[in-house]
């Protein structure tokens, strides 16, 4: 593979346009002719995937070097669940064949995320170095320590505001325009933020919040309106707590947009009939709303409010690209990376435990919401 993309690096720039272009659909092509090819029954169609769970991998080995035990454990892998499937007709045989498609999931899952979590649980505990066990020293310099307090603190906030606000804010939309004139470019523009990355976003509103002398021309929006109406230039990002308000504007400015879209379809699914009952009984609109609208969307509301905390709690990219942490702005995911920058792996360790004790609870209140809605249904 190595050889090819070197091959590849040689030519002309308009000659590697077609090239990576036609690789690239006969890559589409494959995936989609083998989802097409995989769920029929049938000897050929055994055959066939089992043709190709074996050829592939030795065709990747014969073009790559490397990863040759992982490459041929996928083809013993790949000829034994289609051998299962082949064998699989009824009874005790669908058992084995369900095992044998979901294998390659179940392994990729405990390599990517099981094992990690066990490594990193098992760091938070131990040195920076990771050679020596520390038990709870890791945990309790994080909550000893005033700065490290503050940073929990300032999670907590992001926490509490942004899902309030953001679906608040998604839910009026979603209300106000419902229907109306105009209704699908209100909702693009509400929505265009979530096509930003946090990233980008952070970027935008870095220069809005942007303060340069008062004998300077203001290129910050927010600075350049204070100096128009007589004020002085404002340092918003360095003025503490406030500039924690202010990195919280950004996450609400992207997040409302999803908000008011799922919210938005929730609404229309409400039953036309109880909407018409509800005014034959002589209710208002806040009466509408209140009784009607908001029990109908009560589960795409958990689902908003708890994936909006979620992403809360493990922000970083906006307060990396904005003030990288200063000024008592930083959060836990932002700190575990600096600890981590600082060879601390014990301590980074730690901070990614207390944060993934935070969203723990969220994740289970939501898995829980989602079955009892399956039981009503």
């Amino acid at each position: 593979m190595s050889a090819f993309f070197s091959w590849l690096a040689q030519l002309p720039a308009l000659a590697q346009v077609p090239i990576i272009i036609l690789a690239f659909g006969v890559v589409v092509g494959a995936i989609l002719f083998f989802v097409e090819i995989a769920p029929r029954s049938g000897r050929g169609y055994t055959i066939i995937r089992l043709a190709v769970c074996v050829l592939a991998p030795l065709l990747i080995l014969l073009v790559a070097n490397s990863y040759t035990w992982a490459i041929i454990g996928a083809g013993v892998l790949g000829l034994g669940f289609f051998y299962i499937d082949y064998r699989s007709r009824t009874g005790a045989g669908y058992l084995f064949q369900l095992v044998g498609f979901l294998a390659p999931a179940a392994i990729l899952l405990g390599i990517g995320l099981v094992i990690p979590t066990i490594q990193t649980t098992v760091q938070a505990f131990m040195s920076a170095r990771g050679d020596r066990f520390v038990g709870l020293d890791n945990f309790a310099w994080i909550f000893t320590q005033p700065e490290n307090v503050r940073i929990v603190l300032n999670t907590i906030v992001w926490v509490l505001i942004v899902p309030t606000i953001s679906t608040i804010a998604g839910l009026a939309y979603a209300v106000f325009i419902d229907k109306s004139r105009g209704e699908k470019y209100f909702k693009i523009l509400v929505f265009m933020p979530m096509a930003i990355s946090l990233v980008g976003a952070s970027i935008i509103w870095r220069f809005v919040y942007t303060a340069r002398p008062a004998d300077q021309e203001q290129i910050g929006l927010l600075n350049q309106l204070v100096v128009m109406f007589g004020g002085q230039p404002v340092d918003f990002l360095s003025v503490s707590p406030f500039n924690t308000l202010f990195l919280i504007v950004i996450l609400i400015w992207v997040q409302t947009g999803f908000a008011m879209v799922v919210l938005s379809a929730a609404i229309k699914g409400v039953p036309t009939e109880q909407m018409e009952a509800a005014e034959l009984d002589g209710t208002n609109a806040w009466e509408q709303f209140v009784n009607v609208t908001v029990p109908g969307i009560r589960s795409a509301l958990v689902v908003v409010l708890t994936t909006i905390s979620i992403v809360s709690l493990k922000v970083f990219d906006i307060v990396r690209t904005t003030t990288a942490g200063s000024n008592e702005t930083s959060v836990v995911a932002n700190e575990m990376y600096t600890q981590f920058k600082n060879f601390e792996q014990g301590r980074s360790a730690a901070f990614a435990l207390v944060l993934f004790l935070l969203v723990l609870p969220i994740v289970v209140y939501n898995a829980r919401q989602i079955k009892k809605q399956r039981e009503i249904r």
